[in-house]
Formats: structure tokens, sequence, C-alpha cells
């Protein structure tokens, strides 16, 4: 449980073309591949398995360190060719658990800099909500359980519909 797999370049490589290769996916609407931050082997191999991907959402928070990898990846998919969907402002403010109130508290500014300077979509800003942070820790889905009138339901659905549009699935 609490032991790492530790992995170099082509022992990851190998894992993530088997994963993508010889799983049987069926027929998909969307295969959504959750890769770390930044452009190391495992986006690279990815994008190097899936060489015509109809596109990628870039997901960061408000901190500058953020911000260099988020901009680093951006150029990272220009150069592979791989369209880029649109951004996700994770972690923008924390909606105070008392009042309702959005708090910043990492900053603003970035990733709409980062949004202008590469003509790229902010598809969503989602904050910091308590109430999803509890039911994720406790393994609840969260989609079922959140009022649809939450900030944090709000902006996560319009994610989905940013990728339907731009993908043409209805």
């Amino acid at each position: 449980k609490d032991s790492p797999i530790i992995w170099r370049g082509p022992a990851k490589m190998g894992a993530i073309k088997q994963f993508l290769e010889d799983v049987s996916w069926g027929a998909l609407d969307f295969l959504i591949i959750d890769l770390p931050p930044g452009t190391g082997d495992e986006p690279l191999s990815v994008a190097q398995l899936i060489p015509n991907c109809d596109g990628s959402v870039l997901v960061t928070t408000p901190q500058d360190v953020a911000l260099i990898s988020v901009r680093k990846s951006i150029r990272f998919s220009e150069k592979l060719n791989v369209p880029i969907i649109g951004l996700v402002d994770n972690m923008h403010g924390l909606i105070c658990p008392h009042c309702g109130k959005p708090i910043e508290v990492f900053g603003t500014g970035g990733v709409e800099k980062a949004s202008e300077d590469f003509n790229i979509p902010i598809l969503a800003r989602l904050p910091i909500e308590p109430k999803v942070a509890e039911m994720e820790d406790k393994g609840t889905i969260v989609q079922g359980l959140l009022e649809h009138s939450t900030e944090w339901q709000k902006n996560f659905e319009a994610i989905i519909t940013a990728v339907e549009q731009t993908l043409g699935e209805d």
C-alpha cells in the first residue's frame, strides 16, 4: 500500500504502451488519461502512442511554479501537434464552509495570463470546496451527491460541455 513503484523511462514507456495497446477498450466516446504535470516520460509516451489525439485539457493551479509547468506543457503540446481544448484553473480559491463565499488562497491572474498569451480558453475555475474534499476522502461518488448549484459542480460541468462541443459529441 505504501510502497512506491520506482520506474525509469523505458519501464514507464513499456507500461503505458501495454496499457494503451493491449487493453480492449471497445467503442469509446472519450478516453481520459490523467497524466502528471510537466513534459516528462508519461506525456511524451502518450503523445507518441496516440499520434492523432483529438485534444487535451491542461489542468493547473494558480501558483507560479504550476504555471511555469503548464506554460511548458502548452509548448510541448504545440511541438507534438496535440490540440489543446482548454485550461482548467484548479484550486481557484476556497469556498468558505461557513459563509459560502470564495477566498483567494493562491493568488490570481496567472491562469488568465497564460490563457491570453497562448490564446487558449479557460474552461473552468474549480474552487477548493470542503464538501467535495470530504466526499473524495470517503470514496463517495461526487457527482451524484452534490447539488448542481455548487460552484465546483457548475464549473466541472462546464469542462464536460466544452470538451463535448469541441470534439463534436452531443
